[in-house]
């Protein structure tokens, strides 16, 4: 799986973070950063949930 991130949609609310920690990391600059794009499969129960649980629905996953 691959995390995408809309950055145009995205506000950096750091719910993503609280969900998956290392994943998603709002940084010193305020931004969302992906600091893991394929997490691995153990996580995707977490990922999903930080793409259902996006305020502004900017995350998503995509296969490959």
């Amino acid at each position: 799986m691959k995390v995408v991130v809309d950055m145009n949609t995205c506000e950096s609310n750091a719910v993503c973070m609280g969900l998956a920690p290392s994943v998603f990391e709002v940084q010193g600059d305020g931004k969302l950063h992906v600091i893991n794009a394929n997490p691995p499969e153990e996580l995707r129960d977490k990922v999903e949930e930080a793409c259902r649980s996006c305020p502004t629905q900017a995350i998503s996953l995509a296969e490959g």
